[in-house]
């Protein structure tokens, strides 16, 4: 079986899983939401590219930016960005991206891996904007 389907094969009655027209996968998880998809790197090379929106539209100031760099700082299972809106007028959108070999896992450990990584996303959001909000 392929990657892209043992992934949704892991995913589905764990989360809400939807299949977009580009073979990737989107997922909600606790007031938040991300994208799936598998990219192949190499021959025999291919990764499970995750990204997850936080928050979206977050009313930006020194005291925000701080804590998320914080929060970036202190994150060990991906990568948390704040992406400022240019025209936005002080405003942001905070993501987590993670990427992985998904060779050698078993859907077990797949799906473990993965609610993993967006159990961390859901504790950022919690302490950017607390369960709901943005």
């Amino acid at each position: 079986m392929s990657l892209a389907g043992r992934l949704r094969m892991a995913l589905d009655g764990a989360l809400p899983v939807e299949e977009e027209d580009d073979g990737a996968l989107t997922v909600h998880h606790d007031h938040t939401f991300a994208s799936l998809r598998v990219v192949a790197i190499a021959d025999d090379l291919e990764m499970i590219s995750l990204t997850q929106i936080l928050a979206w539209d977050l009313q930006l100031d020194n005291e925000v930016r701080a804590k998320v760099a914080q929060l970036a700082h202190d994150t060990v299972l991906g990568t948390v960005s704040l992406a400022e809106q240019v025209a936005g007028g002080g405003v942001g959108d905070v993501t987590l991206r993670y990427n992985f070999p998904a060779a050698g896992l078993t859907d077990d450990a797949l799906r473990t891996l993965i609610m993993m990584v967006l159990s961390t996303g859901v504790d950022v959001r919690a302490e950017l904007v607390g369960d709901t909000g943005a």
